[in-house]
């Protein structure tokens, strides 16, 4: 079943995307295959930022599994969330067009991540003016 809301919580590892509506939930995870499992530290004096590089074919695969949702909200810890927007603007502006929100979340549990979202989308939904029908 295919859902017109969706919220992805996305950090350098894994993405957990969960696409819902008032009564259900399907959830769906993609893992990096580039992502050390731990952290990197920058030292001083060392070349380089201390910080990991994107891995486009984890968002790629992100991007195509968000392909059937109608609005996106991105959440997470980290920069991987703008990181995710930024790549979705330059390689994939259908999904992009989607993307409704960016918002901070640290490490929720699934039903946190649902409830948040449920209520961002209600808050959104009210917000919208009405549409009308045109005229036939």
């Amino acid at each position: 079943m295919q859902h017109f809301h969706a919220i992805v919580w996305v950090d350098h590892r894994e993405a957990k995307i969960y696409e819902f509506n008032a009564d259900d939930v399907q959830k769906f995870v993609i893992h990096s295959h580039s992502e050390p499992a731990h952290h990197i530290h920058h030292k001083a004096g060392s070349i380089g930022s201390g910080h990991t590089t994107d891995d486009h074919a984890f968002f790629a695969a992100i991007a195509k599994a968000l392909e059937p949702v109608g609005e996106i909200l991105l959440v997470g810890p980290s920069t991987a969330k703008t990181a995710l927007a930024e790549f979705l603007q330059s390689h994939d502006k259908s999904v992009a067009f989607k993307v409704v929100g960016i918002e901070n979340a640290d490490h929720p549990s699934d039903g946190e991540v649902v409830n948040y979202a449920r209520k961002y989308f209600r808050a959104k939904d009210r917000m919208q003016p009405q549409r009308t029908s045109k005229p036939g």
